[in-house]
Parts: C-alpha cells; sequence; structure tokens
C-alpha cells in the first residue's frame, strides 16, 4: 500500500495564493451524511457543507470523538450509514484495508478544480481522500508565568521538567498537563514521543516490533516524569478535558492538538486574560535529538463505497462547499488549512514551528493501528507504578505480535 501527501504537509503550511468566489452548490438531489471527530475546525467545515441542503438535497452530520469506532461498522453496511468519512492519516487505513471508500479520481476531475496537488491523497495510484488541514500535538505555554518565573521556552523535556520544578515552587502544584487517558490517546503520547527519538517502531521492510530498546525505554520514563508533574486525575485527561484546566490557571505547559489551539485564545474565552498569555511551540525534543516529539497528521475526507452514485456526487460537492477558501476566510485560527490562499495564523505556529523543526509524520503502515491498540491497553500499570517498563515493553511487543499474526502480517 503506497500513500503519498506531497511534500508531507510542510510546504502547504506555507501557501500564500488567491481563492475564487465560490457559487452555488448545484446539486440537484442527493443525501449527504457527514462523520467526523468533534473539534472547532470541523464544526466550520461541516456548517459550510450544510449549506448545501434544500428541500431535494438532505445534509446530516455527526460529529463525536467515538467516530474511529463508529466509521468501520458504519460503512461496512449497504447503504452506508454515512457519506462521508472524515479521517485522519491512521484512521483512513481501517476503511482502505476493508474496501469501504471509493475512488474519487472522476469526482476531483469534475468537481475538485479548487483543490491542490498536495490536498491529493493517493493509494496505489487512486485518489483515495482529500485533505484539508495538517495537524499536530505541540507545546502550549504561559508566556506570563514563564517571564515571571525567568523561564525560556523549553526546548526538550530535560527543560521542561526542570521549568515544572520552577513553576511548583512558585504554587503551581500540578505545571504539566498532556491527553494521557488510557487507550488511544495514552498510545498517541508514546508514538509522539518515540518519533522524537529518530528511530522506527518496525523494523525495515518488516511488520515486526522494534520499540523494546533503550529508546523504547527512555521514552517511557519521560512519559512517568511527565504523570510526577500532572494532576492525580491525568488518566482522565483527553483534548476536551485539557482545555478547563488551563483556563482554570492549573496548568503552565501542556502538550495538545494544534487543532485547539485556536479555541485556547478565542476573543470569547472565559479566561481572557490566560488566553491572550498562551502561546505555542514545538513539541520537546527527547535525549539529545532535536526532532520534536509529536506526530504529524493531515485530515481529510474520503465518499463511502457502499452508497449511489448521486449521493457520492452530492457528497463530495457539499464537501467542496465545506472545505472552500471562503470558509476558510472566515475560520483562518481553526486549523493549519491545506486550501489554497492559506497564510500562517497565531494559532497554527506551534503546528509550523513543528514542521520547520522536522517532526515526523505518523506511519501511515496497515499494522500501525495493532500497535496503537497494544500501547494504549498496555501503558496505564507502568505508569500507576505497578509494574516495570521493561515489563510493559515486554507486554507490548507480546499483545502486538499476536495481534499482528492473527492478522497475517507476521508469520
Amino acid at each position: 500500500m503506497k500513500m503519498q501527501l506531497k511534500s508531507a504537509v510542510a510546504a502547504t503550511a506555507l501557501i500564500v495564493a488567491g481563492g475564487t468566489a465560490w457559487a452555488d452548490c448545484g446539486i440537484e438531489s442527493g443525501s449527504v451524511r457527514i462523520l467526523s471527530n468533534d473539534f472547532a475546525a470541523l464544526h466550520a467545515v461541516a456548517e459550510w457543507a450544510e449549506q448545501c441542503a434544500s428541500d431535494t438535497v438532505e445534509v446530516t452530520k455527526n460529529q463525536t470523538e467515538e467516530h474511529k469506532n463508529i466509521q468501520v461498522p458504519a460503512l461496512s453496511i449497504d447503504p452506508a450509514t454515512y457519506t462521508v468519512a472524515v479521517v485522519a492519516t491512521n484512521s483512513i487505513v481501517p476503511l482502505l484495508n476493508d474496501d469501504l471508500i471509493r475512488p474519487l479520481d472522476d469526482l476531483v476531475a469534475e468537481h475538485g478544480g479548487q483543490l491542490q496537488e498536495s490536498q491529493l491523497i493517493r493509494v496505489n495510484g487512486q485518489i483515495m481522500a482529500i485533505a484539508f488541514m495538517a495537524n499536530s500535538q505541540h507545546l502550549f505555554y504561559r508566556e506570563d508565568v514563564l517571564a515571571a518565573n525567568g523561564l525560556e521556552v523549553p526546548q526538550t523535556f530535560e527543560e521542561m521538567f526542570a521549568a515544572a520544578e520552577v513553576l511548583k515552587a512558585a504554587g503551581y502544584e500540578t505545571p504539566i498537563s498532556s491527553n494521557f487517558m488510557p487507550g488511544w490517546n495514552l498510545a498517541a503520547e508514546f508514538v509522539n514521543t518515540y518519533l522524537g527519538t529518530g528511530n522506527d517502531f518496525f523494523e525495515p521492510g518488516s511488520a515486526k516490533l522494534a520499540i523494546n530498546n533503550e529508546d523504547g525505554l527512555a521514552v517511557l520514563e519521560t512519559m512517568k516524569t511527565m504523570v510526577d508533574y500532572m494532576s492525580n486525575d491525568w488518566a482522565t485527561f483527553d483534548s476536551n478535558s485539557q482545555k478547563p484546566i488551563w483556563e482554570a490557571d492549573e496548568a503552565v505547559l501542556s502538550i495538545s492538538w494544534g487543532s485547539r489551539a485556536g479555541a485556547y485564545i478565542a476573543d470569547d474565552s472565559p479566561a481572557p486574560e490566560i488566553a491572550a498569555a498562551t502561546a505555542f511551540a514545538a513539541s520537546p525534543g527527547i535525549g539529545d535529538s532535536n526532532i520534536p516529539t509529536a506526530a504529524l497528521w493531515w485530515d481529510g475526507f474520503t465518499i463511502a463505497k457502499n452508497i449511489s452514485d448521486e449521493d457520492a456526487e452530492a457528497s463530495f460537492i457539499a464537501m467542496m462547499r465545506g472545505i472552500s477558501p471562503e470558509m476558510m476566510a472566515e475560520n483562518l485560527d481553526k486549523a493549519v488549512w491545506l486550501i489554497d490562499g492559506y497564510e500562517p495564523t497565531r494559532a497554527s505556529s506551534g503546528v509550523i514551528d513543528g514542521i520547520s523543526k522536522g517532526a515526523r509524520p505518523y506511519p501511515m503502515l496497515p499494522y500501525m493501528g495493532i500497535l496503537h491498540t497494544a500501547l494504549g491497553d498496555n501503558l496505564s500499570e507502568f505508569l500507576q507504578g505497578q509494574e516495570s517498563a521493561e515489563q510493559a515493553l515486554a507486554d507490548i511487543e507480546a499483545a502486538y505480535t499476536t495481534a499482528a499474526t492473527e492478522a497475517g502480517f507476521l508469520n
């Protein structure tokens, strides 16, 4: 399986070009049913797609953090529950593996004139998704608090933990927060940090796991130290629960998603002084590596296979409205848009800083999801002090090897 996002979203983050005025949607009839994650940038996309609704065109949406668990069963039935599945770098893989999404070449040729080559996600030569935003996790920090305590923006985890000690002495009992909820979020933190080592997850040309090494141990110890500076409720922290902690002035340094940055600095923030003092930078490096500990992602949309051609065309046209330059112009701070005319904003500075410092993409491999699951299921006991780092890595390797063998990736 060959997947390609030209220029690895790095070049597209700095595109400066002009957009054209949008005409009417021009959909005669059809049903558009959108499944996506639940955050501000995707709300904007869906709201603009909804503008295509009419007496003969239905547009509905389900925006939920459970979208990854819903998408495969929902698109497996005929007709599929949803006509559009908004995906990211990793979540497209199960849909491809089960042949649940359709090639988009004909629809792009007829209705995709606004798209740039860098937005076309090709798999084995066919366009299977349309990317519209880049994303990654990065450092959120309070400029005012760091300055008041004589601290620089940490460039490494070592500097981050040293800053946390100073902040604890200044009265911040839990100065760090991150998405450490067991399951997908916790696994993503391991993946982010391991990418920063520069090492690979698998042996070259193989599905055999290669994280049970010194780098893997260093990642676990780094994560354990993170927990030491976080709230006792760290296991409840996901993207949605971090923002209230930030606005309550309980954390000063946070690792969170770039797609959430705009909400942290919004004009209608319930904590305007904190919003004004919030800034963003690349995730810190680990050890002697200067690589940011964050995976680069793209978000985009796919069209279901098990739907009528009429609904597929209606859905594609509605999503072109959803990711139009006009939508972007009204929502510049909500994402690093991969849309013609995008210029970087304050909210995108953390993602762009990570790109400029060499953040690596999340591996688009068919067995990466199996590793992600094994990580999410086997990290909590170590972080809670119930087992050693060595045992945690052994458990992860055993769980992954069993599942990858059952899936036919290993003999």
